[in-house]
């Protein structure tokens, strides 16, 4: 069996694509630009890389790109003030923190100090208590963008056997509410988990977000599965450089699985695009207009 490759990247383009019509009607219909604010402290190259992009991607989609960039020794009262500013602000619909935050700040902190309908990135504690009780959150992106492709792939989940391997608060758990939600039955995996094989060879949709480089092989996966690769590993290669992998050994898992997100070009593009998904979404139910379909949970 050859598994068919879920094609993160041509799917996220088709949500930015979504993003842009909803802000086109957003300006047109009411006069507002949705607007995201992002905040990096410190000089991360990877968190610097990131905010390049999601400032780019916010711009092209039409809407209003805010960034703060603070030095590294930013004092904790010094970020908040600049949130509180950013919650204040009728021009500013999402804000994103960029994480991780340097050491002397607290992030949990920082988190809940956004405004709940402005937080984007969906780690607010209100809007995961709002998740964990089925009612209506903002998502943490990379798990919306999951369900997005799986809800493509598959059509309905109801019914479906769903494992989870990993238990983080920005990927693991609230995935496993989005599958939840979407009647399935879920399974969350971790490393006290006894026989992770033999529970993983149970599932009909496995979602690998560990942060092991292919740690899952394809005699975990049960035949015709789908394998959403959330893992993003940087490893060397024999003849040198390095390259990029995920969590799941991709050439065994393909041969047996009946769907797959290939590392790098699958899961990642995702985020992004729900990020901007998001901040629409926010516009939306903070100037009370109609929210965009197929782009929440």
């Amino acid at each position: 069996m050859s598994a068919q490759i879920i094609d993160g990247k041509a799917f996220a383009a088709k949500v930015r694509g979504q993003v842009a019509e909803h802000v086109t009607r957003i300006k047109e219909e009411n006069g507002i630009t949705p607007g995201l604010a992002v905040v990096l402290v410190g000089e991360d190259p990877a968190s610097q890389v990131y905010v390049r992009s999601k400032g780019k991607q916010t711009v092209e989609a039409g809407m209003n790109s805010y960034e703060h960039k603070l030095d590294a020794d930013t004092s904790q009262d010094d970020l908040l003030k600049l949130i509180a500013d950013l919650n204040a602000d009728k021009d500013v619909h999402g804000i994103l923190v960029q994480l991780p935050l340097p050491k002397h700040l607290n992030e949990d902190l920082v988190i809940n100090s956004i405004a709940p309908e402005k937080d984007v990135d969906g780690f607010h504690i209100s809007n995961v208590g709002l998740l964990g009780t089925g009612q209506k959150s903002m998502v943490p992106c990379t798990p919306l963008g999951c369900l997005m492709m799986l809800r493509d792939y598959h059509g309905s989940l109801s019914g479906m056997n769903a494992v989870v391997i990993g238990r983080s608060n920005i990927v693991g758990k609230p995935m496993a509410q989005l599958l939840l939600g979407d009647s399935c039955t879920v399974t969350i995996t971790h490393s006290r988990t006894k026989d992770l094989p033999a529970v993983v060879r149970g599932a009909d949709i496995v979602v690998a977000a560990v942060g092991r480089p292919e740690m899952v092989p394809g005699d975990w996966i049960k035949p015709g599965a789908t394998v959403i690769d959330v893992g993003i590993n940087r490893i060397d290669k024999p003849e040198g450089g390095t390259r990029l992998v995920g969590d799941v050994d991709y050439a065994s898992c393909a041969d047996v699985a009946g769907a797959i997100t290939p590392v790098p070009g699958g899961v990642g593009p995702m985020t992004i695009a729900c990020l901007l998904a998001n901040t629409v979404t926010a516009c939306c139910r903070i100037h009370g207009l109609v929210e965009p379909e197929g782009l929440t949970a």
